[in-house]
């Protein structure tokens, strides 16, 4: 896949291609529904699929105060458009000038003098142009006038294990997350929710527990709620290689604030990886997919308790882990 960076690179890209546009936070279900649509299109018009993302997100430069977190970073992204057949992701900065575009200059600018695409694959929600003035409809009105065909994907459902139906979205999913509902998110992304970053040094009381942990630098991402999880992790050298590394060590993943040893401390993100003759990972790039959560944190009077709660947890993630692989 070719990563194009700005609006003066969009020669670049071949006319008549399959387009699809969208911020794409998450790659959730209902993202890999449109590029599979788009992809399938891409494939029967032996065109090129090209996909456009805003960076950052809109209202990171409208409205920062109103930004939603960052689920998927935008190297993450394009790794796994990459794996959906994207020929080209054309980056395109969120300024204050772009994002106050009419939609009908939004379309002449990229759609009819830049891309020209022959076909444009959105979702039904998709909105774009100025306050989001822009509609699918407005899109398939433009297109019979300029020349390119819409296709419309039906949006995608999951069921949760409130028993609820729900459109699959990156706001169900950061709501998800920010209530410790890892299974549901998992659901609707149809994969672990992921944290990417370098591991940094740590304080050592899991250590002195007898549970030795690798603490995550914070990152750019949304953090799930606080809380104790079942989960899985990878490792790697560098940021390249833990894009594409398989979570496959299954581990205890905390987040919290380790109430036991007082107020006012910060937020850690710590994996104890159930394996055997752990190397030393401080500095190498973590990953940590969060699989179901399986309580929240608390304060506990001695460390003594503590510790044979830790005991406890890794027992029940080990059980959990081992009884969704049978499935």
């Amino acid at each position: 896949m070719q990563t194009i960076s700005g609006i003066s690179q969009l020669e670049k890209v071949e006319k008549g291609c399959v387009l699809t546009i969208g911020n794409f936070d998450g790659m959730h279900l209902g993202h890999q529904e449109v590029l599979v649509a788009a992809k399938k299109a891409a494939a029967e018009r032996a065109v090129p699929l090209v996909v456009m993302t805003l960076e950052p997100h809109p209202l990171t430069v409208l409205r920062p105060e109103m930004a939603p977190g960052v689920l998927t970073p935008l190297d993450v992204k394009a790794h796994l458009l990459a794996e959906f057949g994207a020929a080209y992701l054309l980056v395109v900065e969120s300024t204050p000038e772009l994002l106050a575009l009419s939609a009908e200059e939004f379309i002449r600018r990229f759609l009819v003098d830049g891309i020209e695409p022959s076909l444009v694959v959105e979702g039904e929600s998709f909105n774009f142009g100025s306050g989001r003035s822009g509609s699918i409809e407005t899109l398939v009105g433009a297109g019979t006038k300029n020349g390119f065909e819409v296709s419309i994907v039906p949006p995608k459902e999951v069921c949760l294990s409130s028993g609820r139906t729900a459109a699959v979205s990156s706001t169900l999913i950061r709501n998800l997350l920010a209530a410790g509902s890892a299974g549901d998110a998992v659901a609707a992304l149809g994969r672990p929710y992921r944290l990417i970053e370098k591991v940094v040094a740590g304080r050592g009381k899991g250590k002195r527990l007898g549970f030795p942990t690798a603490n995550m630098k914070l990152p750019g991402q949304m953090v799930p709620a606080e809380g104790v999880y079942a989960g899985f992790a990878a490792t790697a050298d560098s940021a390249e290689e833990i894009l594409s590394a398989e979570a496959n060590i299954p581990a205890a993943l905390s987040i919290g604030r380790t109430a036991t040893y007082g107020q006012g401390q910060t937020l850690l993100i710590e994996a104890h990886l159930l394996a055997e003759n752990v190397a030393e990972l401080y500095d190498k790039h973590l990953a940590m997919d969060f699989v179901e959560r399986i309580r929240g944190q608390r304060k506990f009077k001695t460390e003594s308790d503590l510790s044979a709660q830790i005991a406890r947890d890794c027992e029940k993630v080990k059980e959990l882990l081992e009884a969704g692989s049978q499935k």
